[in-house]
């Protein structure tokens, strides 16, 4: 369970959003990446009860979607939870704003796979994102040249850091960009709702 809100802790936060439609094995290696190479406290999965750029047909209740990504973390710093709905978000700058006021004194970076890092100038305001905190970028398969290339890689270049200072980029003031290598797990949502069926299950 995360923190109430006006918590005076001192933690290192990782947060991962996504419709979780349905949570798989590479979203936990890309927290438990994150966890070691960013010397982070914990991992916020933020499942989103429902993602703006995602179809609603084909995608299971914002319940299953929580228990089904609870059941994947399996981990005691891995924290699933639907904290959108509470703080009443359907953008990722508003929750990434929210949060920063409801938690003061927590140090966040927000975490992304490399397949994002693609497609994140369709996001709302996405340029807000990166000014809001530091952005950490895992790669992900068939996106390690592509993602260098996109358009808000090449934005975020002249904040990027260096691998070797990963264990930095948390404590760094925003715009701050790393692009980190992990394990390459090939496992997506879409091709998982492809082979189980439709509702994601």
């Amino acid at each position: 369970m995360i923190p109430s809100f006006g918590s005076r802790q001192r933690l290192r936060i990782g947060l991962l959003g996504g419709s979780f439609n349905p949570a798989h094995a590479a979203h936990r290696e890309i927290s438990l990446t994150a966890l070691h190479r960013l010397k982070l406290d914990q991992v916020w999965w933020l499942v989103s009860p429902q993602n703006p750029l995602k179809k609603t047909a084909g995608m299971a209740s914002l319940a299953e979607r929580l228990a089904g990504a609870a059941t994947v973390a399996a981990h005691p710093r891995i924290v699933v939870t639907a904290i959108e709905q509470r703080l009443d978000t359907r953008y990722t700058a508003d929750t990434l704003e929210k949060l920063k006021r409801h938690y003061p004194n927590m140090r966040f970076v927000w975490l992304m796979g490399a397949d994002n890092l693609n497609q994140i100038r369709h996001w709302d305001r996405w340029r807000d994102i990166a000014r809001a905190m530091p952005i950490a970028v895992l790669d992900r398969p068939g996106h390690h040249l592509t993602a260098p290339q996109s358009l808000a890689a090449r934005w975020l270049s002249r904040w990027r850091l260096p691998q070797h200072e990963a264990a930095h980029l948390v404590d760094t003031d925003p715009p701050a960009f790393l692009l980190l290598k992990s394990k390459l797990n090939p496992l997506s949502a879409t091709a998982l709702r492809a082979q189980n069926g439709s509702n994601g299950k």
